[in-house]
């Protein structure tokens, strides 16, 4: 592959298979052959959108370690398959995935293998605001290049009423930071009730405005929701993009 996108947070219940699903929908535009898998053993949610044909890979063993040879084997077809790849990560794996990507220095071994590594890092506010920022420091850690996704649903992502790129986790990894992504803290009676719909029924925004179930105004909406989303990532360095379909 030419790039594999994981996206990966310890705290869990902060958008992440949510985020995995806008950039899938957003590369699959982009690239003539993707690749999506979920590897989070307790909630699959990333793998129920169908129309994005995830496949689920089970890495977790009885113990609550990783299966290495399941890993080993997913690796492998990231180096030997071409396109793109996005691996939504779930909380339960977390630790042991990040204690196998030190170990096994996959990092290194995807990059030496050229291929182009992205680790996207939700990021919240309110009470799961500390924990979120604990998962980004531990994915720092193992020396990938980030991708901060700042979740808004929960309150106004800052610290000590900075903004995020007057953190000092910012300021300390500018280099290795290499985008963030605003979500916005959308109207819940409306915006946040449509977002609700689309994806609790594990639909794409295709899917959406294909469907008779939508009317006019919730279409509207999403539709808005999506430019904004697509046009953020399409600005960020680490995507070829084509930007004719975020133009209307």
């Amino acid at each position: 592959m030419k790039a594999v996108h994981f996206v990966l947070q310890g705290k869990g219940g902060v958008g992440k298979s949510f985020i995995a699903s806008l950039l899938a929908q957003f590369i699959a535009q982009n690239e003539p052959e993707v690749h999506f898998y979920d590897t989070d053993p307790v909630n699959t949610t990333f793998s129920k959108y169908q129309k994005l044909n995830v496949e689920v890979v089970n890495i977790l063993t009885e113990h609550q370690s990783i299966d290495a040879s399941r890993f080993d084997g997913l690796i492998e077809q990231l180096i030997e398959k071409e396109g793109v790849a996005v691996i939504d990560n779930g909380a339960a794996t977390f630790i042991p995935l990040m204690q196998y990507m030190r170990e096994n220095a996959v990092i290194e071994l995807l990059k030496d293998s050229d291929v182009e590594v992205y680790v996207h890092v939700p990021l919240t506010g309110g009470q799961a605001s500390r924990d979120t920022l604990v998962g980004l420091y531990t994915v720092l850690d193992i020396k990938a290049s980030v991708v901060v996704w700042l979740n808004n649903y929960w309150g106004n992502v800052e610290l000590n009423n900075k903004e995020f790129q007057d953190w000092q986790v910012y300021q300390d990894h500018i280099n290795q930071v290499v985008g963030v992504i605003q979500l916005e803290n959308w109207n819940p009676d409306t915006f946040g009730k449509d977002i609700k719909q689309m994806t609790s029924e594990h639909l794409t925004f295709e899917e959406v405005m294909q469907s008779s179930k939508y009317t006019l105004m919730p279409k509207q909406r999403l539709k808005r929701v999506q430019r904004e989303v697509f046009n953020q990532l399409a600005q960020q360095n680490i995507f070829e993009v084509r930007l004719t379909q975020n133009e209307d």
